[in-house]
């Protein structure tokens, strides 16, 4: 099974996937640091995101000490092909933050290959610095 079928199933456990949701979208404002914000999400997690969307707001708040409005856009709907996650955006769309579950993979992925480099061609004698 390759990974984004396991993404896609991690969804179906709608208890643990509310938590994920809840910090994906504390961490998109946290990362935005903006007034306002709108999120967007599938279609089949507006319901989730609506019901998280006040617990992560006060997350949000008691992390940075700022106010935030959120709007969740219900019109303009993530891919139902995805495996989930938020679209975050701020300032009329020029501040965007993608917390799908596809783009974290790709993250890890991106951050996984130094690691695979050194365990496929063993460590490089010339590097100086390992931060």
């Amino acid at each position: 099974m390759k990974t984004t079928d396991k993404l896609k199933n991690m969804t179906g456990d709608v208890a643990k996937y509310q938590i994920m949701l809840q910090g994906l979208i504390t961490q998109g404002l946290c990362q935005l640091l903006e007034p306002n914000v709108t999120i967007q999400c599938r279609q089949k997690d507006l319901q989730l995101v609506k019901d998280v969307v006040d617990k992560a707001t006060n997350q949000y708040t008691e992390l940075s000490k700022l106010e935030v409005k959120i709007k969740i856009d219900e019109k303009n709907f993530l891919a139902s092909d995805i495996a989930g996650g938020v679209r975050m955006s701020a300032k009329d769309g020029k501040m965007v933050v993608v917390n799908t579950l596809e783009a974290r993979l790709d993250q890890i992925c991106k951050q996984k290959i130094p690691d695979i480099r050194t365990m496929l061609y063993g460590g490089n004698p010339n590097r100086r610095f390992f931060d």
